[in-house]
């Protein structure tokens, strides 16, 4: 099998789960991109150490140890042994591009294009996921207006039938002789 189909067989899906919102930034940990790159991650810790001048902090950053626990405690990580004893560096999608650049290897090329189409197409997602929220809530704002006029015309309909109701009791009807009442 070569190295593009072995590439092409990866599903989307695979690599969408590694994706975590940290810091209010879609990123992946250095783990998971050593396992997708086919490099060990310690390997690519040090390249990044040696070329830290390529990663401002938009571009990547270590987690916290607060950050580890949460993570682990929403199951998004196994466990914290899952990342080897330390605080893993997360990547955003510009640290990931760097990332192949300083890998230097064909698969991390590739791997990091498909990784950023992948974040193109989330983006995408959540701009249609914005717009339809948009669009649900100007029908939920639409929607109340009318329940709020809806309300008016029932209590103008409740104060029309007691004003009629009073109306009877201080004016009763008057009976008209020769009509006869069926019995039943």
């Amino acid at each position: 099998m070569s190295e593009h189909q072995k590439l092409s067989v990866i599903p989307n899906e695979v690599i969408a789960s590694k994706i975590y919102l940290i810091r209010d930034k879609k990123v992946m940990l250095d783990r998971d991109l050593a396992d997708l790159y086919g490099v060990k991650a310690i390997r690519l810790r040090e390249q990044v150490k040696r070329n830290s001048e390529r990663f401002p902090e938009n571009f990547m950053f270590q987690l916290t140890k607060n950050e580890v626990d949460i993570l682990v405690s929403q199951n998004a990580i196994p466990s914290r042994k899952h990342l080897g004893g330390y605080l893993p560096y997360a990547f955003t999608e510009h640290g990931i591009l760097m990332l192949a650049n300083v890998i230097k290897s064909e698969r991390a090329i590739k791997v990091s294009i498909r990784i950023i189409e992948i974040f193109v197409k989330l983006r995408e997602m959540l701009l249609a996921y914005k717009d339809l929220l948009r669009k649900l809530e100007e029908m939920e704002r639409r929607y109340t207006d009318h329940d709020q006029k809806i309300m008016l015309i029932f209590e103008y309909l409740k104060e029309l039938e007691q004003a009629r109701q009073t109306e009877l009791e201080q004016n009763p009807r008057k009976v008209i002789k020769g009509f006869r009442k069926d019995k039943e």
